[in-house]
């Protein structure tokens, strides 16, 4: 078996963390019991580039439960758990090839080592394995299926692709599933990401202006959570529905020329480049600290922070110092990447339940397809709405909690266009 882990003496701490893990993911331990009697993925080799962490570990190991060859790397340098890695490699067989704090070449080297085993489907969070196929490892391709993609950024891509007409396989978008967003983005991103900040910085968010920029799911999760903790949280947004939604809701909204002055911490989740830029880098005030929960690490213009700053320092583990040259510093945290698992442990594993279900049960979609011999077209595809609502109707079993059902009269009362005052 090949991999590539910091250390496999970690596996033990590994397995107990990923088993903890699996203690709060009953939708997915339920999964892997039924893939390990119906083992519907035989025959199937997954790429997956995805946040190294516990929860995906029980992932990996219910779709091997399920038949797959598994091929696992990591989608962000910063955020795998080298002991989770090690566990997978150990204790569970699976090739992995993920080390926390990974270079950039080390990153790539990675992800095609994944690609080596020529998958019949790609599992993505970020979409650079769906990049890399398309512009480097096209030979591949002819071997592909479909696959599915996490998360937001990773699906602006895909649709992008497919608008311009260089999508070369379909794609399921897992983020759109209402079991994904409604829950993961909003209540996993939110606690996780002012837990990463918390961690690094061990700041008092009480009292503090919190500037969230992005008021899209994520964004929601954060400012509602930053709010909860006493924060004065101010919202900047290009949309005009999402602002108005967020000053309806109870914050304040304006312009990032006009937050820069005041605020102290400054979060971005958009998906977008240098949304903390100069017009709020060259205005902030001496020790604003700036943080990202957005994919990639493109959100924080960095070479602005670099071109106009006398010298950059650690100050503490995840914590960089720019002292500008007019004197004033600026805090950035985990190197611009998300921080929620760079300075933290990412979401909390029972969201992650249903983000993975979503996964593990558009896989077997997939793999369902290819031994019908049917296939779809070129393009970027929804989780088939019984899949979401399975897994919120498994999601609420788990939880001990029954809902009512239409009546008869109800449901003829809701279906008839005679019926009125």
């Amino acid at each position: 078996m090949e991999f590539d882990v910091k250390d496999k003496n970690l596996s033990g701490l590994g397995k107990d963390r990923i088993e903890w893990a699996e203690a709060d993911m009953p939708v997915l331990r339920s999964i892997k019991k039924e893939f390990s009697k119906t083992k519907p993925l035989k025959g199937i080799r997954i790429a997956a580039c995805l946040h190294v962490t516990t929860e995906t570990a029980n992932l990996m190991i219910t779709l091997k439960e399920g038949g797959a060859d598994v091929y696992l790397c990591a989608s962000n340098p910063l955020s795998t758990q080298d002991d989770a890695a090690a566990a997978l490699v150990s204790e569970y067989g699976i090739s992995t090839f993920a080390i926390k704090g990974e270079d950039n070449d080390t990153y790539y080297k990675h992800i095609n080592s994944v690609l080596d085993f020529k998958p019949n489907i790609t599992m993505d969070d970020g979409a650079d394995l769906v990049s890399i196929l398309h512009s480097k490892r096209l030979d591949l391709i002819k071997n592909i299926v479909a696959g599915t993609e996490e998360t937001t950024t990773g699906v602006i891509r895909l649709k992008s692709m497919e608008e311009n007409g260089v999508l070369l396989y379909p794609i399921i978008a897992v983020n759109e599933a209402k079991t994904k967003h409604f829950f993961d983005n909003r209540y996993g991103t939110g606690q996780s990401t002012l837990d990463g900040i918390m961690r690094a910085t061990n700041v008092l968010l009480a009292g503090r202006r919190f500037v969230v920029v992005g008021y899209g799911w994520c964004g929601r999760g954060v400012a509602m959570r930053a709010k909860g903790m006493g924060a004065d949280v101010i919202i900047l947004e290009i949309n005009p529905l999402k602002a108005l939604e967020a000053r309806m809701d109870g914050f304040q909204v304006m312009k990032n020329t006009e937050a820069a002055l005041i605020g102290d911490i400054f979060l971005s989740v958009t998906g977008n480049k240098n949304v903390i830029g100069e017009p709020i880098l060259s205005k902030c005030k001496d020790r604003t600290i700036v943080a990202n929960s957005g994919h990639f690490d493109a959100e924080i213009d960095l070479n602005y922070l670099k071109k106009n700053s006398r010298s950059v320092r650690k100050v503490k583990p995840m914590v960089e110092e720019y002292l500008m040259n007019d004197g004033r510093r600026i805090y950035v945290l985990a190197e611009g990447r998300l921080v929620n698992l760079g300075a933290a442990e990412g979401h909390p594993a029972s969201v992650m339940d249903m983000s993975f279900a979503n996964q593990a049960f558009s896989v077997e979609y997939i793999a369902k397809l290819k031994k019908e011999g049917r296939s779809l077209e070129k393009k970027v595809y929804t989780v088939p709405e019984d899949i979401d609502k399975n897994i919120a109707k498994l999601k609420l079993a788990s939880m001990g909690i029954e809902i009512d059902k239409l009546t008869k009269e109800q449901e003829e009362y809701l279906s008839s266009w005679t019926s009125g005052t």
